[in-house]
């Protein structure tokens, strides 16, 4: 009985909806339109951080890229010093090998 008296309180005499439901209805909306909202800015924020750390990420690659652009010019010019003291120190040596790496060559490109 007691749970019959309380549903035809709350829906009152004429079967509309009584003024504490309404409340209640007005209440969720307004906490579903406040939870909408920090949802949009939460996702704003995220996307800005994503594009910041990505921004950071294409910066530091560059940073790489360059470094190791110079360390491999430095590498070769390296090499190149190495190659033209050999060449300079034995002429002759030097010459035999580039004919024979030649002649390699050209028996290999004849096949």
């Amino acid at each position: 009985m007691a749970a019959a008296t309380g549903k035809s309180s709350k829906t009152g005499n004429d079967g509309g909806a009584s003024p504490d439901l309404d409340a209640d209805i007005r209440q969720l909306r307004a906490d579903i339109a406040k939870l909408t909202e920090q949802l949009n800015v939460t996702g704003e924020h995220s996307y800005r951080t994503a594009r910041r750390a990505a921004k950071e990420g294409v910066e530091q690659l560059k940073v790489q890229s360059e470094a190791a652009m110079e360390g491999l010019r430095s590498n070769a010019k390296d090499l190149e010093e190495q190659i033209l003291t050999a060449v300079r120190e034995k002429p002759v040596t030097s010459l035999a090998i580039a004919a024979g790496i030649g002649f390699l060559f050209a028996m290999m490109s004849r096949r």
